[in-house]
């Protein structure tokens, strides 16, 4: 029963969050709403945390995984145009540390778990499921990557998404799941499928408006 409610108060936290984000991006007051993105992906870990099945020390090494590696990465691309292609960030995703967002690495974070959750449903076998998992990083990030300009999140040299970004994201979102996937955390598939959907509804939004 406290597992439930845990995870139903989860999931309506997220909805709220999600449905006031869009409503006020979409507002007069956009510039303040997309300054509490950081905020957004604090609580999704939050969240997450809060509604773990395993124990939490295992947690938390599997949270370090994605978060440097997502670090590692986007500082090689930020500072040497290595991996991603020539981009900078903007000013809403917070505090920077070498050009990185700290925030960003957790983005890193929440998508690896809420991947990892929906490739596991789908694949029982590791190789297969990190795969599965680094395809629906990529597909996410081709979603995102159209509003990512519009709300000062990263841009790209010219405006110009290169290819070699959506393959990097494939290849090292599948590198970030095995390692990740081999520590077997139990989180709640429940509520990663529930944040997985509102990022997806809030940027196909964003595509349209």
């Amino acid at each position: 029963m406290l597992k439930n409610n845990k995870r139903n108060i989860s999931i309506v936290t997220v909805w709220l969050f999600n449905i006031a984000g869009i409503i006020g991006i979409l507002s007069p007051l956009s510039e303040v709403f997309l300054k509490l993105t950081p905020l957004n992906l604090s609580m999704y870990v939050m969240l997450i945390f809060w509604n773990l099945e395993s124990q939490r020390s295992n947690f938390m090494i599997a949270f370090s995984i994605p978060f440097f590696i997502g670090f590692i990465t986007e500082y090689l691309g930020v500072n040497y145009g290595w991996i991603f292609g020539d981009y900078i960030y903007g000013e809403n995703l917070g505090v920077k540390i070498g050009g990185v967002p700290f925030m960003i690495c957790v983005n890193w974070t929440v998508l690896t778990i809420i991947t990892a959750d929906i490739a596991m449903i789908i694949h029982k076998n590791l190789i297969v499921r990190s795969l599965i998992g680094g395809m629906f990083m990529m597909l996410l990030d081709l979603l995102i990557e159209v509003s990512a300009p519009r709300f000062d999140f990263w841009e790209f040299e010219s405006n110009t998404v290169p290819l070699q970004n959506y393959l990097a994201w494939f290849v090292i979102g599948s590198i970030a799941h095995y390692f990740y996937n081999r520590l077997s955390v139990k989180t709640n598939k429940g509520l990663s499928i529930h944040i997985l959907i509102a990022i997806f509804i809030f940027f196909l939004i964003f595509l349209i408006f």
